[in-house]
């Protein structure tokens, strides 16, 4: 006997701060609008909608009919909004108080635009937490939606993932809805008709079943060869004329009115979890690799196939172990939302302290905070956008909070939770943090005119799917799932994967072989000779009122020599620049040794005319990302036209100049690519000591945006768009 079935089709569209205006509209075009077009021929059917906040402000702007359409199917009860945070976070990452402040804020915009009302949200990538029940409560979220997954880490099984559940923490509750990981595979890559029958025979199996697609709507029209299979094959009209065919068994409804006409099944803890390709991605590359191949075994036997509803993955967080890069931003979003309570708690408010908690809340968009099937941390401009929003947001308090200009300041503190401390060297013009128990590195610098971190870099590593890189795997045929595809976008990637065995930050101290070529150095063949890379050097500040000088020493050695360098980072009250000065004492007399000092500089892409090096008569040298190898200069300069700003090294004797690009070989939704992340500008030199066994230089390094802030005709104007 066959039963009725309530069917849920919620739909999650989202598009990243920081993505690219075409890529916005290419979705439009591509899913957003089509899908609009054939759902609003079936009167009958009403489905649940997600727009991220990114998404749905560009909308907004760009194509305000489409908000007008949605206005009209929300006031006709055919569509259902779902609510989330504002821009996208994952949910555990960011402070309590700013869940519940990405929730309310953003409930109120849909409020307003769409004249929705607001029952349940939307939880970023399923990453989940049991704490966050409280949080969402407190916002006004009656219900959420996760995988089955993370259902079935909890012990459930069967037919028990065919209804919803209720949740709770701290004495609040939350109601929770399992999506179907099958119907997720099925739809829409599988033909309609396998939907209905899988459907069918749960139908047939029990009364009152409640079964869940939530999933992203860029699967209809965005994804790989999904536009034609969707739209000009006719995959959609097939499957909404099966259900509009089936209503008198599948009731196509929304969350909410769900939970007012059919009771939980009871309660539920959920452990921390995400759906599961998220938590496989969550693990090192090693690990994943024999995660795979264990998976692979037991899907291809009956005993197997039992245990692998107990085999998870790894857990959200440690991206931030396998990605530092993303630490580091979490850690600058994180003093940020400290800054601004602190802001709040000292009584201080109005229109300035509103934009910095919007740009705070743009900063933890989630995107480029992990990496799997996605571009994510591998894209540049995404990592650029999140530094963008978090130093608008700085900006943005220094405004509110009345600080002077100009002005210069260190703090010493442990910025980036790693039980060491790091130094911040601030002034109204830039901000520069230092680690000296990581070699005294530079791994941030934050040019306040233009809102860009030059340091926003990505060191080249292993990824899992690099085995199937080098093996030159790929495949074609039907319509796949974005996480079974194997595309190469470009010829010859196994002969460019490298990797970094330490960050591509600044301020590495190096020590090469006399006779190292460039060649070696930009392959990593190079032998690191001394033990200043990666060592720990002592650091003190010192203070005058008009500039502050951060300076890091250690003793260590290079080939077996006793050497201590000692290097300052000066900041002066409202400058543009940085001197960097080295010492290296203890050197002997009778023979040279190779030093250089790495530098890495982010958000200078390549390939573009108007991206440049120049030399010291200004004449152009060739585009960013070139390779060189300059002799005997005081002078190189790289011009980003487009983002306005000059970056200008001085030495005050002559060097030798080292450049070259650092590129990542990827993975995409459209496949494994190159990517440029950073140039490295290494100078270097033949040190021999004095009669002191001294040998010293000095760096200055200039930022000059006086065309970034001539195209605003403000100089003091903050970026925050």
């Amino acid at each position: 006997m066959s039963h009725s079935i309530r069917l849920l089709l919620v739909l999650h569209n989202h598009q990243p701060i920081g993505n690219f205006d075409g890529v916005f509209e290419q979705a439009y075009e591509d899913s957003y609008r089509p899908f609009l077009d054939v759902f609003e021929k079936y009167d009958s059917l009403r489905i649940g909608l997600h727009t991220s906040g990114p998404l749905m402000e560009w909308l907004d702007q760009h194509h305000p009919e489409y908000i007008e359409r949605l206005c009209g199917l929300v006031a006709s009860g055919r569509i259902e909004i779902v609510g989330g945070p504002f821009y996208e976070p994952i949910m555990t990452m960011i402070p309590s108080r700013d869940r519940r402040g990405q929730i309310t804020s953003y409930t109120r915009w849909l409020q307003d635009r769409l004249g929705a009302t607001i029952h349940g949200m939307w939880t970023p990538e399923r990453v989940w937490e049991q704490s966050m029940t409280g949080d969402l409560a407190s916002a006004g979220i009656r219900y959420t939606m996760l995988d089955d997954t993370h259902f079935k880490n909890a012990g459930l099984a069967g037919q028990q993932l065919n209804g919803y559940y209720v949740t709770e923490d701290d004495g609040q509750i939350v109601f929770v809805f399992p999506g179907s990981e099958r119907l997720r595979y099925l739809i829409p890559f599988a033909p309609p008709q396998d939907s209905i029958d899988y459907l069918r025979s749960i139908a047939d199996a029990e009364s009152d079943a409640v079964v869940v697609f939530a999933d992203d709507g860029e699967k209809f029209g965005t994804w790989p060869e999904t536009k034609q299979h969707v739209y000009d094959n006719g995959w959609l009209t097939q499957f909404f004329d099966l259900l509009a065919a089936n209503q008198d068994w599948i009731k196509l409804t929304t969350p909410a009115e769900t939970l007012e006409n059919v009771a939980p099944r009871g309660k539920i803890y959920l452990p921390e979890g995400s759906y599961r390709e998220m938590t496989q991605w969550a693990l090192p590359a090693d690990q994943l690799v024999e995660y795979e191949e264990i998976r692979h075994v037991l899907e291809q036997d009956e005993q197997g196939l039992r245990i692998l509803p107990f085999m998870k993955g790894g857990f959200w967080r440690n991206f931030k172990v396998k990605y530092p890069e993303t630490d580091e931003m979490y850690s600058r979003m994180m003093a940020v939302s400290r800054r601004l309570q602190t802001a709040i708690e000292n009584g201080h408010d109005g229109p300035m302290l509103d934009r910095a908690h919007q740009e705070l809340y743009r900063g933890q968009c989630n995107c480029c905070y992990w990496h799997g099937a996605f571009g994510g941390t591998y894209l540049p401009h995404l990592r650029n956008a999140v530094f963008h929003h978090l130093i608008a947001a700085d900006n943005l308090l220094d405004e509110a909070e009345g600080r002077e200009r100009p002005r210069v300041e260190a703090t010493a503190e442990d910025f980036n939770f790693d039980a060491r401390q790091e130094v911040r060297l601030e002034s109204d013009r830039l901000i520069a943090l230092l680690a000296p128990a990581a070699g005294g590195q530079m791994y941030e610098l934050d040019v306040r005119s233009i809102c860009h971190n030059l340091l926003a870099t990505l060191a080249r590593r292993e990824e899992a799917y690099h085995t199937k890189v080098r093996a030159g795997e790929g495949e074609g045929g039907d319509v796949a799932s974005i996480h079974d595809r194997v595309v190469f976008k470009q010829a010859g990637l196994d002969q460019r994967l490298q990797y970094d065995p330490t960050p591509r930050k600044s301020l590495l101290d190096h020590f090469y072989d006399n006779e190292i070529t460039p060649e070696q150095v930009a392959a990593g063949e190079a032998i690191e000779r001394g033990d200043f890379l990666q060592g720990v050097y002592d650091a003190r500040v010192r203070r005058n009122p008009e500039r502050i000088q951060v300076q890091m020493s250690r003793q260590g050695n290079a080939w077996g020599i006793p050497l201590t360098i000692t290097k300052g980072v000066t900041l002066e009250s409202g400058g543009t620049a940085l001197q960097i000065a080295y010492l290296i004492e203890g050197l002997p007399q009778d023979r040279p040794l190779h030093f250089a000092v790495e530098m890495n500089f982010a958000g200078l892409p390549s390939g573009a005319d108007d991206r440049y090096f120049y030399g010291e008569d200004r004449g152009r040298l060739g585009q960013l990302g070139s390779r060189m190898d300059i002799d005997d200069t005081h002078r190189l300069g790289m011009v980003d036209e487009w983002l306005g700003i000059d970056v200008n090294l001085s030495l005050d004797r002559p060097s030798g100049i080292w450049t070259f690009p650092i590129e990542t070989v990827s993975q995409s939704e459209g496949g494994f690519e190159l990517v440029h992340q950073s140039i490295v500008v290494q100078p270097h030199w033949l040190v021999q000591g004095d009669e002191h066994g001294r040998w010293s230089v000095t760096i200055d390094l200039v930022m000059d945006t006086s065309l970034a802030e001539s195209r605003r005709g403000d100089k003091a104007a903050v970026v925050t768009s």
